[in-house]
């Protein structure tokens, strides 16, 4: 059904979205801490890229897909339908996800203290990245998808979902190098976080490939979506906000939809 280029087209967009979490790494290895006023504005840069093509490109296109098989009246319901799924899903990874602090570990060494706040901080870093892994999967897959298909939606997704990585990779980078001490370490863990994007787009192509078509094509972009927006509401302005930069994060959060809507209108 498709070629070997387009395969390897698709395949290494992805592999560029998730290997953003490396450079979230290296921000995080190269500053001695990342300000609040950073991660503020980082954030809500990815949280409006990611609105704006979820609402604006990802659905429009699942949308198209699904009404120019099902009619107008099914599409629609079949698009909505898909959308609120992808929440349910991502809603439900997020809640079997555990908290990632458990305070009543006892503390080791000569200084119990700073002992169990290290291994609180190496437990958040690992939670951090095992949950970035686990949203990463559908991402890389919708990524894949999208690169199969059409160029013009697989360049700004790959875009958005390689923005939003960059603070995830910070996120990640930062506890677990607070714990051990150890940049290798930190930027290492980053990274493997976002390789369950390419992983996610090999193993989804190779298990819905003899289903690809319109149906399974709309009904993966409105998944997406779903996914997405939810990640943005629930995870990343939040997480912005809470940094006491409000203002920072709302004005990255219109920047990140700035940047986003020119990139679609240049490709136009």
């Amino acid at each position: 059904m498709y070629d070997l280029p387009t395969i390897l087209t698709a395949f290494g967009l992805t592999l560029f979205a998730g290997l953003a979490t490396g450079i979230g790494g290296l921000i995080a290895v190269a500053k001695s801490n990342p300000g609040q006023r950073f991660m503020a504005g980082a954030l809500g840069l990815s949280t409006g890229v990611m609105l704006y093509v979820s609402f604006m490109e990802i659905l429009p296109k699942a949308f198209a897909e699904l009404t120019s098989v099902w009619g107008e009246r099914g599409g629609s319901w079949a698009t909505v339908a898909a959308f609120f799924a992808g929440i349910a899903v991502i809603a439900v990874i997020d809640r079997l996800v555990p908290e990632p602090i458990n305070p009543h570990e006892r503390g080791i060494g000569d200084d119990p203290k700073k002992s169990a706040q290290r291994r609180r901080m190496m437990k958040m870093g690992m939670f951090t990245a095992g949950a970035i892994a686990i949203h990463n999967f559908p991402e890389g897959f919708a990524t894949f998808i999208a690169g199969l298909e059409d160029l013009t939606v697989a360049i700004p997704v790959a875009v958005a979902i390689a923005i939003h990585n960059i603070p995830e990779g910070v996120a990640v980078a930062v506890p677990i190098r607070q714990a051990t001490g150890s940049r290798g370490r930190a930027l290492a863990w980053s990274t493997v976080s976002g390789l369950a994007e390419p992983a996610g787009a090999l193993i989804g192509f190779l298990l819905l490939m003899p289903f690809l078509g319109p149906v399974t094509l709309g009904l993966s972009f409105a998944v997406v979506a779903g996914i997405m927006v939810f990640i943005c509401l629930d995870e990343l302005l939040p997480t912005a906000v809470s940094t006491g930069r409000h203002h920072t994060a709302i004005y990255g959060l219109i920047l990140g939809m700035a940047i986003m809507a020119a990139s679609l209108l240049l490709m136009l």
